[in-house]
């Protein structure tokens, strides 16, 4: 009787735990909805907690909401493991926190990831130098049991396009390769026969070029790549009084709609932003007639990593986190200029701005532009970060005024004069995107890789200086130090202050 008993109870307690295991799913769907949140939705409680808070974080949203986001996103989901991001760190506590999150995984889709039926990988892109992967997962379950993993620093759907969900979607975003007429006062000739920006007397560095011109400083650019059509940035890269300089161009950006493509497009711009990026920050003096950078003598190392100045697709994040831990890794680059960002914080991009941060690298970022559909955001990521240095664009009227589209806010850290008070069509004036063209360019874009110019020319003057130390220059050099502004940082920078 004693034995039947045992039998009895071992029996049931078998009946349980089988039913507990057959119940487990069940108990989910009841916690939550079978249906994902609209696009809409979610953009909705994005908008809302920037409203609130200045930033949005995927971390910190509900289960559901993730869950949601990832169904809009072919279930791509970017996990940054282990407690630090890089994985030159700690290789092997690294890879064993990998293995142990991919198992779990692995058994959590067991029964519903295609590709783990198939018994193939379930990733579908790693972090080079960096710990996070892109992979596969379509269960709100595994959601709900790697949230409990200790060793995931972030989870994000790294497919989910907020744009796509908005009417106005990203409209032009910043991309034009039109030539535009340019008013004779908006810039002055000087020898050999360039042009120089009005925007550039606004703070001294024509007369700063007497001490610096950039000169063996390297500047790497990450935006949409550099013409192809535009040969002073190329084969007369060294033309008039530029010299004994380089420019090398890149492309790790994927154009494809498909997560899993792995071919880029090439180094040529195909946007025009770049390409206007780079001839404000490095534009040859040139006996031509057109306009010089303010670098003039700099090295360029340009990257196309984006599409256009939205980083709102896949391709787009891991190209740009790609060029950032290149860039991070050649130990001549200095200065690495961004005019893009993003509303909120991208983790592939974050790790891999740490990863540059950690190498010495000053890395300037576009504090935002503003249009109908993001003008409720504050300063964008990655300038939001305490790693980069946000600028933002005002206008040449009394006081501190922003641009017609700039951004501005309490991470501001400089602004540039890059726009007329009486008229908001001029602004900064520099070489197009075909050869024999010139163009107007503005927003915080424009700040931002005149202040990367700046930089250059600060490091040209002191090249045994540390970031830090060219930043601290920076900030005393700037027209309101030492207050910092809570909207427009230590205001503007006075080159020639700067390199002296």
């Amino acid at each position: 009787m004693k034995k039947f008993s045992i039998w009895v109870i071992v029996l049931t307690l078998i009946a349980i735990g089988g039913c507990n295991k057959d119940d487990k799913k069940e108990s989910y769907l009841e916690n939550y909805p079978k249906v994902p949140l609209t696009g809409q939705e979610i953009n909705n409680i994005i908008r809302e907690t920037l409203n609130k808070t200045g930033d949005f974080d995927w971390n910190k949203v509900d289960v559901f909401v993730l869950w949601s986001a990832l169904t809009h996103g072919n279930n791509i989901l970017t996990i940054g493991y282990d407690d630090q991001p890089f994985a030159s760190l700690n290789t092997k506590k690294s890879e064993l926190a990998k293995k142990e999150i991919l198992d779990q995984i692995n058994i959590l889709e067991k029964n519903s990831t295609e590709s783990a039926r198939k018994g193939e990988s379930i990733i579908i892109a790693e972090g080079k130098e960096l710990n996070f992967m892109d992979v596969y997962v379509k269960e709100i379950e595994t959601l709900v049991e790697l949230k409990k993993n200790k060793k995931i620093r972030y989870m994000e759907p790294s497919n989910y396009q907020y744009f796509a969900f908005e009417p106005m979607a990203k409209s032009d975003s910043g991309c034009n390769t039109d030539p535009e007429t340019i008013n004779s006062g908006d810039y002055t000739v000087v020898s050999p026969n360039c042009q120089v920006s009005w925007t550039y007397y606004k703070h001294n560095i024509p007369s700063a070029w007497t001490y610096s011109t950039g000169s063996g400083v390297t500047v790497g650019l990450i935006d949409t790549g550099v013409s192809s059509e535009q040969s002073l940035l190329g084969s007369n890269f060294n033309q008039g009084y530029s010299s004994g300089r380089t420019i090398s161009k890149y492309g790790v950006y994927v154009n494809s709609i498909w997560p899993w493509s792995t071919t880029t497009d090439g180094s040529a711009d195909k946007c025009g932003h770049g390409t206007l990026m780079a001839a404000t920050l490095a534009a040859p003096r040139n006996n031509l007639g057109y306009p010089v950078g303010v670098a003039y003598n700099c090295n360029l190392v340009a990257y196309r990593a984006t599409g256009d100045v939205v980083l709102d697709g896949y391709h787009e994040q891991r190209g740009v986190s790609r060029a950032l831990t290149e860039l991070a890794n050649m130990s001549s680059v200095k200065v690495i200029s961004m005019s893009i960002g993003h509303i909120f914080t991208v983790g592939s991009i974050s790790d891999a701005v740490k990863y540059a941060y950690s190498k010495g690298k000053m890395i300037v970022a576009a504090g935002g532009t503003s249009t109908t559909f993001t003008n409720f955001v504050g300063v964008i990521f990655p300038a939001s970060m305490a790693e980069t240095v946000a600028t933002t664009g005002i206008t040449d009227g009394s006081g501190y005024t922003e641009c017609d589209v700039c951004h501005k806010g309490s991470k501001i850290d400089f602004t540039v004069i890059m726009q007329r008070a009486n008229d908001a069509n001029r602004r900064s004036v520099c070489l197009g995107f075909f050869n024999n063209t010139r163009n107007y360019v503005g927003g915080s874009s424009v700040a931002t890789s005149t202040t990367a110019g700046i930089a250059a020319l600060i490091w040209g003057k002191y090249p045994t200086w540390t970031r830090d130390q060219v930043l601290t220059r920076m900030k005393q050099s700037a027209s309101l130090y030492p207050n910092k502004s809570s909207d427009f940082g230590w205001g503007s920078i006075n080159a020639l202050t700067a390199v002296q």
